[in-house]
């Protein structure tokens, strides 16, 4: 494993971020999860925080689940509602089953391939257990109902403020229309 050097500018602005988030924790505050930079399924870096004003729906996928047909209507929700605001990130996984055991180069193709995605997707994470992306960490203990992601294809639905506003189990596809509701519900909130 090799890591790549980190400069004191971005240590610095790394502490701050943690030092923000301690205390906001600490005064019983959520905190936006849309905060902190990840790896996109192309290697770059990507920073959550370009998603604040919009209407996020963040998914954990997998390739091999009996819920991987989910990602047709996962793209059709992006483009059905992206001029308006929302904005589709799917988050591969391996805890559920090892459904998810390609490489994101290979995840991507079949993304591509199989389903047309064009939605943003990130490199291979953890969501529960040891290891778990600060991301998921965030997403799990300020949701309603908090608590570990179940299964692959779990929703949660960010608002314009940055604030969870839904969480979906796996089971209720992206055309349900609870879903959809909500949606479109967010997307009516000024930002």
């Amino acid at each position: 494993m090799s890591f790549e050097p980190v400069s004191i500018e971005k240590l610095c602005i790394l502490f701050a971020c943690c030092s923000l988030f301690a205390s906001a924790v600490a005064r019983g505050e959520s905190v936006s999860p849309l905060v902190g930079e990840v790896r996109s399924i192309d290697g770059s870096l990507a920073d959550l925080g370009q998603y604040k004003g919009k209407v996020v729906l963040i998914v954990n996928v997998a390739s091999r689940c009996g819920y991987t047909s989910q990602y047709a209507g996962l793209q059709k929700l992006y483009d059905t509602y992206k001029d308006k605001g929302l904005v589709v990130l799917g988050f591969p996984a391996n805890e559920f089953g090892g459904q998810e055991p390609g490489s994101d180069a290979e995840i991507a193709q079949f993304c591509s391939t199989k389903y047309g995605v064009t939605f943003p997707m990130f490199s291979k994470i953890v969501v529960k257990g040891q290891g778990i992306a600060p991301l998921y960490k965030t997403l799990t203990e300020q949701a309603d109902p908090p608590g570990d992601v179940r299964w692959n294809f779990e929703k949660f639905l960010i608002g314009r403020d940055g604030a969870i506003i839904g969480r979906y189990k796996s089971g209720v596809g992206p055309d349900d229309a609870t879903l959809k509701t909500a949606i479109e519900a967010a997307l009516a909130k000024a930002g």
